[in-house]
Parts: C-alpha cells; structure tokens; sequence
C-alpha cells in the first residue's frame, strides 16, 4: 500500500502544500463527526452536499454515532451528490479505556478479536447497497498500554489492508510511537497518517509533522480552530484573510495546509463556514498561486516561526 505522499515535483510549492493528497485522496479538510449527537446524520450530509468529500469518525459511542455518520454518507449517496469512491471515509479503533458501557466489541475478548470486531462493525455500518464494504482509513484512538499491545493492534489492521482497510494510522501519538510503528521491521502496512491535536502546549507537534513531511505521512489537525484563539487573531492570518479576500478561519486552515503534508478536521456545525472553509482555502490558492504569491511566502514564513517551524 502506497503511502499518501506530497504533490509531484512538477508542481509549484503552494500546489504542493495545498492540493489534494491524492495518492490516499485524503482530503485537504475532512469532517470531523464528534459530539454532533442527534444532529450527526444531518451534518454529514449537509457537509457532503456543500463539497467536503473526507469524513472522520470512530466506533466510539461514547463521543461519536457512526450509524449515523453512514445514515448521512448514504442519504447523500443515494440522491447522486456523490459516489462512494469519491470520498474518503476513516473509522478508529478505540481501546476499552476510552470507551463507555457501550462499545462495538466483546470487552472480555483478547485484544486482537476487540480490534477484529470493532473494524467489522465500522465496516457493517458503512455497507453500502450493491458495494463491497471499505474504508478509506482505520486508526488506532490513541497508543495501548505498552507497545506490545500497540503492536498487536496494529497487526490485527494490517490484515484488513488494502482491500478492505485503504491506509492505516494511529492518533493521539507521540513522536516515538510513529516512528517505532514506521519502522519496526515487523510491519507490513507502514502509518499513512497521524491525527494529533494542533496545540500550543504540545508545540504543535512540530517535530513531530517534520518527521511526518520526511517520511511521507499526512499529520491530521484537531482542536485546530477551537484551541487556537491567538493564532487565528495573529498578524499572517489577519494578512492573508485581508489580501486573498477571505474569513480569517479559512486565511488560517490555509497557513496550517501550507505547512505541508497536513490535513484539517473541520468540525464546524454551520452549512455558511462550511462553504466559506471550502471555498476560502480555493480562493486563498487561486490568490497565492497570482499575483499574491510574494505575500504568501511571507505569511508562510511568520506562520511557521510561530508554530516551530524552521
């Protein structure tokens, strides 16, 4: 299974940054499913009819109705907004740990039957009419107790790829834990992604998403709006927003696309920024790609120093 790597070398350095990862076709923003409660079928699918295209959730009752979630995707699918193989669809795995009394899995089974049980209720749920079930992304909630564990997890995944699970990853993780998981010899399926929070008191993970840059993984943003009150007030969003003719939401999911090899989860419950993050970080392309371009790069440049970046 291929990873999803950055855009070709032919192609300019905002292209690059901003364009979809096609390779996985993770897109630039995919919507984020948590706590939408009884509103979650009508969300995703007003999501899927605005134009998002990826969307995350977890077979974790406790914070997420992945019924639901499938309820939206095929209510969308059967009006022909949309085909299935034009989105991107990502489940998790989550250990007992983070689960209520309601979870997808037996929680006396060993370990590796709760992974197997979890994944075929993700896949049962998204079954489709006349369509072999898959999905796009699985990925581990969060480490195990102990590597072993981690590993046994993610060995049990690997035997669902590529046909029935598209690309692996792992959340919550740090930079040790990726790093063992890309290169234990022991892996056959390698991370395809890291969804992390985007946050001040982690350092944004800057080490972190370089390692992911490096190695070809797409770093998965949360918390990226909601977290992040000086950072969406600060002088290069201000600037973008103001120069591409944007909201400052979408002048600021467009600096964190241009760190590269990032994607964004936009949780947004409003159908108006849906459409304003779409069409924003299109716009703020478009500008930079023209006659905006100098002015860009700087913007860039102040963005990265004041997440790590170096």
């Amino acid at each position: 299974m291929a990873h999803p790597p950055a855009v070709g070398a032919q192609a300019s350095r905002l292209a690059r940054d901003l364009a979809l990862l096609s390779s996985a076709r993770i897109p630039r923003l995919l919507y984020g499913t948590a706590w939408k409660r009884d509103q979650t079928a009508d969300l995703v699918y007003m999501a899927l009819r605005v134009g998002f295209r990826g969307v995350d959730t977890a077979a974790q009752p406790k914070h997420y109705d992945e019924r639901a979630v499938a309820e939206g995707v095929r209510r969308a699918v059967a009006e022909g907004l949309v085909r299935r193989e034009d989105l991107f669809i990502q489940s998790k795995f989550t250990a007992p740990g983070g689960q209520s009394h309601s979870m997808p899995y037996d929680a006396d089974a060993p370990l590796a039957e709760k992974v197997r049980q979890s994944v075929q209720s993700s896949l049962d749920i998204f079954t489709l009419e006349d369509q072999e079930p898959y999905l796009d992304s699985v990925v581990l909630h969060s480490p195990l107790d102990t590597m072993q564990e981690t590993m046994t997890a993610w060995k049990t995944l690997e035997s669902y790829a590529p046909h029935r699970v598209r690309n692996l990853g792992i959340s919550n993780a740090d930079l040790a834990t990726v790093q063992a998981l890309l290169r234990d010899e022991s892996t056959t399926v390698k991370p395809a992604v890291v969804q992390n929070r985007f946050h001040a008191r982690t350092g944004f993970d800057a080490a972190l998403r370089t390692f992911c840059r490096d190695n070809g993984l797409v770093f998965q943003s949360f918390w990226t709006l909601s977290a992040n009150a000086p950072l969406v007030q600060s002088e290069p969003v201000a600037r973008v927003a103001r120069m591409a003719g944007v909201e400052l939401a979408a002048a600021y999911y467009s600096l964190v696309l241009g760190l590269g090899n990032v994607t964004v989860l936009d949780g947004t419950t409003s159908e108006a920024h849906m459409k304003e993050d779409l069409e924003g970080i299109e716009k703020v392309g478009l500008w930079a790609e023209g006659n905006g371009a100098a002015d860009w790069e700087d913007a860039l440049k102040s963005f990265k120093a004041m997440v790590g970046d170096t």
